[in-house]
Formats: structure tokens, sequence, C-alpha cells
């Protein structure tokens, strides 16, 4: 009997789509945490002033008379961020197309309770600072930061059953799709309409590619990179680019998936029958690559890249953007501003009230009138502590907030400070409550 090497066994172990998409935001929330507290250890210490400077040393390129020139912290939430909004578009559409958001009855409550969550944050917020030049920032709490909260259920374990899971990634989604429509259409820089105008003849080209049914990453990639460049140009954020060019992505395979079973089959028995010695011929090397060509030929590009995508940006570009964007210079005073200053108490009742009340209220209402379920075996007390979980608004809210107050300093460090207390505050208690209090249902 020949014992079996542990990478043996690994390479059997079967993930599907969505487990893998678990560790992925496992991954992240990890190594988000931990870049986060470099950022707030480096804006804190004595080479602060070194760290700030150097997140705005401009860099770029020169060719003939074309000058193109950006701070790092711009190539970094301009340009590696259309990255990430690439990924949660290439994710947005597989939830649509095959996943939970496919199934009307299973999708309605993360929906409603999605909706619920964007909307009371955003009114909260407004409430509090209406009439003032804050009131711009009513996006920044209506976000969930899913790396986070996905990664609060898996410490919990089996304390929750999967399809809080299941709820949770979808309300995320839902959430994400909605940011993303709110930096489209509300924080927005005036609109230059010719490159607005060339944006969408660029996102026409990489649809008719689609339609033409090219399935080759490379001329999605060249003209996705041109998209990018007209979009930063048009006054719309550049990172919508990476929204519109997932959605070109092919999501149907080139061959029928009926088939790949007996070709692989009959392939396979040619594979056996050259197997003469210890050594791999030719030949057999020549039917492993037609093998693999098979296998590539049923995934869908989207698909693909998704997969190809997630531990690059889980492990460089989100890091990158915590470390960029999360620094904030913390004394008792600024800490003390927080709870007396609008800004900061908008985002976090938004976030700890609006979010709760939003996600759970609404998910409350909406299962009592018998529009929606709840999840299967799950009680209304794991999904009040899972609305907890919804309040941690970090990434996206980030980002919004350099949006919405770009170029004043003080509201941006004021509303960073408020999303890293809230984040942290809903985090810490969704988490508690859902393994002390809650009882599965």
């Amino acid at each position: 009997m020949r014992l079996r090497a542990p990478w043996e066994r690994f390479y059997e172990k079967i993930t599907t789509p969505f487990e893998a998409f678990l560790k992925a935001q496992t991954a992240t929330g990890i190594v988000l945490a931990v870049f986060t507290v470099i950022a707030l250890i480096l804006a804190n210490s004595p080479v602060s002033e070194y760290y700030f400077h150097f997140f705005h040393s401009k860099f770029g390129f020169v060719f003939e008379n074309f000058k193109f020139s950006m701070s790092l912290h711009h190539w970094i939430n301009d340009a590696l961020m259309a990255i990430f909004f690439f990924l949660i578009g290439l994710e947005i559409k597989r939830e649509i197309l095959i996943g939970e958001l496919s199934k009307i009855k299973v999708a309605i409550l993360p929906i409603l309770a999605a909706i619920g969550g964007m909307v009371f944050p955003a009114l909260i917020y407004y409430m509090i600072n209406k009439g003032t030049p804050a009131e711009i920032g009513w996006g920044v709490p209506m976000a969930t930061d899913i790396a986070f909260a996905i990664s609060a259920l898996v410490l919990l374990g089996n304390k929750v059953p999967k399809s809080l899971f299941t709820f949770l990634v979808a309300l995320a989604i839902v959430d994400d799709l909605g940011a993303v429509i709110v930096i489209a259409l509300f924080y927005t820089s005036e609109i230059n309409f010719l490159y607005l105008e060339l944006a969408l003849m660029t996102f026409f080209v990489l649809v008719i590619f689609n339609r033409l049914g090219i399935r080759a990453v490379l001329p999605y990639f060249i003209v996705g990179t041109i998209l990018w460049a007209f979009m930063l140009k048009s006054g719309i954020h550049a990172t919508i680019a990476g929204v519109l060019a997932a959605l070109a992505i092919p999501s149907i395979p080139q061959r029928n998936v009926k088939f790949l079973s007996k070709v692989i089959n009959r392939l396979l028995q040619r594979f056996e029958r050259e197997n003469n010695s210890s050594h791999m011929s030719d030949k057999q090397i020549s039917i492993l690559f037609k093998i693999q060509k098979y296998i590539d030929s049923v995934i869908p590009p989207a698909e693909k890249l998704e997969h190809i995508l997630q531990m690059p940006v889980s492990l460089i570009v989100i890091p990158l953007f915590a470390l960029a964007n999360a620094g904030v210079v913390i004394s008792s005073e600024s800490i003390m501003s927080v709870f007396s200053n609008n800004v900061s108490l908008g985002i976090i009742l938004g976030l700890v009230v609006g979010k709760v009340v939003g996600i759970f209220g609404v998910s409350f209402v909406a299962i009592k009138l018998r529009v929606a379920s709840l999840p299967k075996g799950s009680s209304f007390s794991q999904l009040f502590g899972v609305a907890f979980l919804g309040g941690i608004g970090f990434t996206m809210s980030i980002f919004i907030t350099e949006l919405a107050f770009y170029g004043n300093m003080e509201m941006i460090s004021q509303a960073k400070m408020a999303i890293l207390l809230a984040s942290l505050f809903a985090g810490l208690f969704g988490f508690l409550w859902l393994r002390f209090v809650t009882k599965k249902g």
C-alpha cells in the first residue's frame, strides 16, 4: 500500500466557488487588519511625516508632449482600486447569473436588507449634517466591508448556520452594487462629455468582443485599460471602468459542458494505453495539454478571472489601499472630538444604528409580512448579530470618504477616525452577540 504525500491529499480536496470566495474574503480580512494596524502605527510614529510624504509623492510617464503624472496615493485609489472594482463587478455578475441573487425567493431578503442597510445610515448621517458642507458625506456610512464581516462569521465556525453566510455574502454584494451606483452618480466632479463618450464607445467595443465570442483575456485588458484612461479624464471616478469592463467579460463557456466528461474519459484511456514506462512519453504530455485545453474551454472567462484575481486583490491591492488610506493621527483630543463632531457622529450612528435598523428592521418586517423567509436554520437573534456585522464599513467607506471630502484633510481625518471606531464596535458587538447570546434557529 502506497502512502500518499500531503500535497496529494491537498489536490484531491474539492473546494466549491462559494467556499473559495469565503476563504479569499477571510484572507483579505486578516491581511487588511494587519496593514491597517501598520498604517496607524506609521501615522503616529516619529516617521509619520515621511509616511504621509511618501504616498503624496508624484510619479508618472512622459511620451513626446504627452505627460501623465499622479501621486502614489492616487495611483493606488484610482488605478489599483479599479482592479478591486473589476473583481466586485465579476462577483456581482456571478451572483446575479448563477449565485444566490439568481433565485428570487432566496435573494429577496438580502436585497431588501441591503437596501435598508444603505438607506437608513444615509438618512441618519444626512439629518445630522443637513445644511452644512459635510452633508455630501451621506454615502460614507452606507457601505459594508464584506472581508471583515465574513471573517467574523468564519471565526464563529458552527455557531452560525451556513445560510447566514449566504445571506451576508448576498447582502454585501448588493451593498457593493449600491456603492458603485452612488459613486458613479453622486461623487463625480465636472463631467467632460467628450471623454465620457469615448469611454462609452470603448465599453461598446468590449461588448462587441463578447458578442463575437472572443475568449482571450489580452484584448479585454488592452481595451479595458483605454476605458480606464478615458473614464479618468471624464470626471466620473476611474474605478467605475473596472465594473463596466467586468460586465463585458463573457460568462458563457466556449464549449458545451455535457461533452467534457466523455472527451476527458476518452483522452484518459489513451493516456493509460501509452503508459509503458516510469516516465511520460511525448504523446502522454500532448494528451495532458489537450485535456487542459478542454477544461479551460468549459470554464467561462469571467469565472476564470475571478478565481485568478481573488488572491492578488486580497494580498496586494487591498493591503496597499489600507496602508495608503488608513493612517490617521490619533490623540486624546481627536478621540474626544469624534463624539462632538457632526461628521464623526453621523458616520458612527449611521454604521452602528442605521445599519442595524436597516438590515434587521427591514428583514424583520419583510419576514413578518411573509414577503421573505428567515434564512434556513437561523433565528431572529442571529439575524440581529449579523446586522451588526453589516456595520463594519471599512474599505468602501474610506474610499467614499476620500471622494466626498476631497481636499479637506480635517473632515477626512474625522471621517476615518469615526469609520475605524464604528467598525471596531460593530464587529466586536456582532461577534460577541453571535458567540455568547444567540441560540441556533
